[in-house]
């Protein structure tokens, strides 16, 4: 906003409601059974950033991209056997560069089973970018995912989630089935473009089920990783009971080169044995947008 634009408290409604109306939750899309008489639907997810983070904001020097290498050579292995033992299916979510960095790793997470996704090209800032830029990196990063996985990415978690005016429209132009970076709902719901119906399902994030807020660390800074890991299994495992006992969604966001260590990998090994003694599906992302897609009560007419 420049000092010529109005203040927002200058907005008229129009420009308020416009803003808030642009893109909104529409129906919900929690259907009334899931798959095998579950009582709660699994969606894990990764994002394997690795070293684009700090690539991303210009930082070349050996240390920080040491802390992204970790997250390919230590982190991902152990999800791996992780996921394996644990028989859970796992959406990947995966910069282009990063793609481009560590190959066998992606085609790693395909021969497992795993669903491989789009995350941006360099783990860009999209509401820094125009339109036509954010248009372009999208584009490749989608033919660079398809070319090392073998298979055309169906779904987004923009970077950061970092959602910008012209992600959507993006989105929908690579015919995407999903996007997973907003957080109008606990469970999956249609989005809605301008007051119209997309068919795009949003499988919401969450920061409280986001590894990074409680692990990050700047060693120049205040940010500290405060809350020990068994306090966050804590909160974790909070969210999936209630999941659970509402027969909704729980979906988790986690970062190979922050969960992948040692402390931090049991707390996530004892979470999935406290999930697997229920009775749970675990879906990739893409299979539970299209189970809600297929099942979900139809919208109402009249209403979104």
């Amino acid at each position: 906003m420049t000092h010529t634009e109005p203040h927002p408290w200058q907005w008229d409604e129009a420009v308020w409601r416009g803003h808030v109306q642009a893109i909104r939750a529409g129906r919900p899309l929690r259907p009334a059974h899931w798959p095998g008489g579950a009582r709660v639907a699994v969606a894990l997810s990764f994002d394997s950033d690795h070293e684009t983070i700090p690539l991303r904001d210009g930082e070349t020097r050996p240390g920080a991209l040491a802390q992204g290498e970790y997250g390919s050579r230590v982190g991902a292995p152990r999800i791996l056997r992780t996921l394996e033992r644990h028989r859970a299916p796992a959406t990947f979510f995966m910069p282009a560069v990063s793609a481009l960095l560590h190959p066998d790793e992606v085609r790693a997470y395909a021969a497992a089973g795993h669903e491989v996704a789009l995350h941006g090209w360099i783990h860009e800032r999209n509401m820094l970018l125009d339109e036509s830029v954010e248009r372009e990196l999208a584009h490749r990063a989608a033919e660079t995912l398809q070319q090392l996985s073998g298979r055309r990415p169906v779904g987004l978690r923009t970077p950061s989630w970092d959602f910008s005016d012209h992600t959507l429209t993006i989105s929908r132009e690579l015919g995407l089935l999903y996007d997973s970076s907003l957080m109008a709902d606990d469970d999956p719901y249609e989005l809605v473009q301008q007051g119209t119906p997309t068919g795009m399902v949003e499988i919401p994030v969450e920061w409280i089920r986001d590894d990074a807020p409680y692990f990050m660390m700047d060693r120049y800074g205040a940010l500290r990783p405060y809350t020990p890991p068994r306090g966050v299994l804590s909160i974790w495992r909070d969210e999936f009971d209630q999941a659970l006992a509402e027969g909704g969604v729980f979906q988790l966001t986690l970062h190979p080169h922050i969960i992948g260590h040692r402390s931090r990998m049991a707390v996530l090994d004892e979470l999935l044995r406290h999930i697997t003694a229920h009775d749970v599906w675990f879906a990739t992302h893409e299979h539970l947008a299209r189970y809600v897609l297929d099942h979900a009560a139809p919208a109402q007419e009249g209403t979104t």
